[in-house]
């Protein structure tokens, strides 16, 4: 009787697939911890409100009152250029010449410090003649 050699194995080696999968998530979680959408950290004031626009310059203010235009740190004086810098940029090329600058202040923040960025804009907003607006960022108020 005459055998053959080549028998079909059912069976299947898992290991090239668990490999594969730990090298996704290994990927996966590297890409996620450089992901950073707020780069100050901060304590929003809540709100109910739900405005959304679209952020051409974000300005933060954090706990210590140091402020910052996108991430790099700026003085009191020179918040105003830093502002008016980022507004050039994030409009070339765009069909709108006003830009929205978003204000990401923690809530320990004294009011002064909001006013010192609104007058900022305000001041860009009149050597301009531009309507550049400011508009404050919350968290969801807590139910």
């Amino acid at each position: 009787m005459i055998r053959s050699q080549n028998k079909i194995r059912i069976e299947s080696n898992s290991s090239t697939m668990s490999d594969l999968v730990f090298l996704l998530l290994i990927f996966f979680m590297i890409t996620s911890t450089l992901i950073s959408p707020n780069a100050v950290k901060l304590l929003l004031p809540e709100s109910n409100s739900k405005t959304m626009a679209k952020q051409n310059v974000t300005v933060y203010i954090n706990e210590n009152f140091e402020f910052y235009v996108g991430e790099e740190p700026a003085s009191i004086e020179s918040l105003e250029p830093m502002i008016e810098n980022g507004i050039i940029e994030s409009i070339q090329g765009s069909e709108t010449q006003d830009a929205c600058v978003v204000l990401r202040s923690d809530k320990t923040v004294p009011v002064q410090y909001v006013v010192n960025v609104i007058d900022a804009v305000n001041a860009i907003n009149e050597r301009t003649g531009s309507q550049h607006k400011v508009i404050l960022a919350t968290s969801p108020q807590k139910q």
